[in-house]
């Protein structure tokens, strides 16, 4: 696995923001770019690699690749809905929202449906509370989410909406 040209010279600006011997502080960015070079997640090779240009050990990258939810451990469909799944997302009805999701898309939490179109996944807070129920898709929040805006989600999708 090697970055393309474009995105390794922005994972060099990236550790240039740090002193010499802190550019472990570049993880987290540089993972984003890692993910989106490896068709949104994230494998052992492409940990290793990220590990090597940070000069820092591979458990390392593993421990923070596998802590935060933002980052894909196995492949993930075009879309994935991040549906929060924390208070107050909850008390105004994000668990009928992803069993809704379930049926709809005849898939479970953490699943893809078999065309590689959509992956549901339950998040933790995403720090809009205000606009609950939510879900993040893509760089993107869908808020105060019904049925009938999930529908029209998926069916956007569908027709090849851009998310990121």
């Amino acid at each position: 696995m090697k970055f393309s040209e474009e995105k390794l010279n922005k994972a060099k600006e990236i550790m240039t923001r740090y002193p010499e011997g802190k550019h472990k502080s570049a993880l987290i960015p540089i993972l984003h770019i890692a993910q989106e070079e490896n068709d949104g997640w994230l494998d052992v090779p492409v940990m290793d690699y990220v590990a090597e240009l940070l000069n820092i050990k591979p458990i390392e990258v593993y421990e923070v690749a596998t802590f935060y939810t933002m980052f894909n451990m196995k492949p993930v469909g075009k879309y994935v809905f991040e549906v929060c799944r924390t208070g107050p997302c909850m008390l105004n009805g994000s668990d009928d929202i992803i069993e809704y999701i379930k049926q709809k898309l005849n898939i479970k939490e953490g699943e893809t449906t078999p065309d590689g179109m959509f992956t549901l996944k339950p998040a933790e807070c995403l720090g809009a509370c205000g606009y609950a129920p939510m879900m993040q898709l893509g760089k993107h929040f869908r808020e105060h989410l019904t049925k009938e805006k999930v529908d029209a989600i998926i069916e956007e999708c569908r027709n090849g909406a851009k998310v990121y």
